[in-house]
Parts: C-alpha cells; structure tokens; sequence
C-alpha cells in the first residue's frame, strides 16, 4: 500500500507543497491500496476512531480529513467533537445514499461526499485538492440522489426551479445543471464548449447569484434543499 506516511511513523513535518489529509480510519479499513498515487502531493496520516489524535500540539493541523465509515450520520458528529474549535473541511466515503441523510451531513457541515463505488481514484484527488482549496465536492451519485430526494423540500421551501432561473442566464442556468450533475469545471466547459476559466466565472457569478458559499451549497438552493436565498439588492 502506498501511503507516504503515516501517524506512527513520529514524523511531524510534511513536505513543502504538500497537504496533511487525515485519514479518520483504522488503516486496515482504508480501501484504496494505489492511493495516494505517486505524485499526488499530498502527507497522509490514519486517525482512528475515536479521531483523538486529529488535532495533536505536535503534528500540524490537516488541511482536509477524509472520513471512511459505513455509518456517516453517527461518525461525522464524533470525527467534528474531536476536532473541537477547529475547521478542517471533512470529505465522507460512505455507502449512505439517502437524500435526506446526505442533505443533513451537508447542513452539518461535510464539505463532499463520495458514495462507496461511485468514484475513482482521480475524482477522490480531486475531491481532496478541491476541498482543500475550499470547493466542495459531490459524487455524481451522490448529487442524483439529492436531486430526486429534495422535491418535496423544494415545496416546503417555495422555492421554484423558475424562480431560480429568473436570477441566472441561460448559460449560468446550462452551468448549474451540469453541476448539480456531478460535473466538475473542466467537464462541464468540455460539454459546452468553453474554457474551464470561462467555466469558472460563471460559477462565481453563480455563487454570488445563489448567495452561496460554494457549489455544495449551490447545488443544495438549485434542488431546494435549503430555504430560498434572499435576491441581491
């Protein structure tokens, strides 16, 4: 298995460049045995449960933990007590596909999701590097289940996919379909024909729009999942 590193291992400074991900896992539940890859720049450190040692005064702080459980809605809660005052963004791999239940990790503050076999090794680097960047990230299953399971959220919300579209343009509104499919920035401007910068303009203007902190959240007020954000003045 490759793994660079490791917290038994007693080594406290990662490389230059590099990430600390924490794995909030027993190493022999960690199931990537190619990951990280060679180049993948990232320190790799296992945090058992009960994640005790996440945050130790002699390890740098991780820039993202990535939490591999079969049970996401009883160890996130733990994996966030453990990290007390702390803010590190948390990536779930988990088998839950419930919209409900991933809409409610979403809310309590998981920054991406990816469903047990729904996801490969470069979508969870990507993922990792997004996350610690501050972008959100979702597996294409994961953001289908949301989609179907929020309807009835949407009405509770009364909120319309029509009122939202008022507040973008046609191509913004192309943009946030892709997106709320799982697509990341480089896929969707190769569906459309644009740049990924291009892409990635719409998407702050889409943010801003949605009044939104990210494409989690955006995603999230698209599907009407979350209350209806107030129209800018």
């Amino acid at each position: 298995m490759h793994v660079r590193t490791s917290w038994r291992t007693g080594t406290t400074t990662a490389p230059s460049g590099e990430l600390v991900i924490a794995l909030a896992c027993a190493e022999g539940d960690w199931p990537h045995e190619n990951w990280p890859g060679p180049s993948d720049p990232f320190h790799i450190r296992f945090v058992p449960p009960p994640y005790n040692g996440l945050h130790d005064d002699h390890q740098k702080t991780p820039d993202v933990a990535v939490l591999r459980c079969d049970d996401p809605a009883d160890a996130f809660p733990r994996l966030r007590a453990a990290m007390g005052e702390k803010s590190t963004p948390v990536i779930v791999i988990g088998p839950l596909r419930d919209a409900e239940e991933i809409h409610g990790l979403c809310q309590s503050g998981v920054t991406g999701y990816l469903v047990d076999g729904d996801y490969c090794a470069c979508m969870l680097t990507a993922a990792v590097l997004g996350n610690g960047s501050g972008k959100p990230h979702l597996s294409p299953l994961a953001c289908a289940s949301l989609r179907e399971g929020v309807r009835l959220v949407a009405l509770e919300n009364r909120l319309t996919t029509k009122e939202l579209r008022e507040r973008l343009s046609p191509r913004e509104q192309q943009v946030m379909e892709l997106l709320t499919r799982g697509y990341g920035a480089a896929e969707i401007g190769q569906q459309l024909n644009l740049s990924e910068k291009t892409v990635r303009n719409n998407l702050s203007n889409i943010y801003a729009k949605l009044d939104a902190r990210g494409s989690t959240e955006a995603v999230l007020h698209w599907l009407g999942a979350l209350p209806a954000p107030l129209p800018a003045m």
